[in-house]
């Protein structure tokens, strides 16, 4: 139970005192306000997390849990066939639209191509005249 986040769901969550609050330089409390503060801060926000997730916690897993399950049944019985049936029904459309194409705009195509795979392209410079 010492790693609770192995997979750093939630490295960006910084909320320490000294990731929320923090002096610049030459603008300082004193000390003793400082070291206060700083054991204030930590006693609330670890007392108030121990508290809502006391009430909350259980209840908020159970909910989110139900929720994962009703989502993982609805990708694995409902949308991933109904993905794989589209799949195949596009695979054969995919071939009837292919035959039909290559029958009636291949040979126009293939005329086009050899038609314009004779233009050649130059480049040529004008002499410069003057005028005075």
């Amino acid at each position: 139970m010492q790693n609770r986040d192995p997979n750093n769901l939630n490295e960006y969550l910084q909320v320490e005192f000294d990731d929320v609050i923090a002096e610049p330089d030459g603008t300082y409390t004193y000390d003793c306000v400082w070291g206060n503060s700083k054991y204030i801060f930590t006693c609330a926000k670890n007392c108030c997390y121990k508290f809502l997730t006391i009430i909350c916690a259980m209840p908020i897993a159970f909910v989110v849990g139900c929720s994962f399950a009703c989502i993982s049944f609805q990708h694995i019985w409902c949308i991933g066939p109904a993905l794989r049936q589209c799949r195949i029904n596009c695979y054969v459309v995919r071939q009837y639209l292919s035959t039909i194409l290559d029958s009636c705009m291949g040979p126009c195509c293939s005329e086009m191509g050899l038609c314009l795979s004779r233009i050649r392209i130059g480049r040529y410079q004008l002499a410069s005249t003057e005028v005075v």
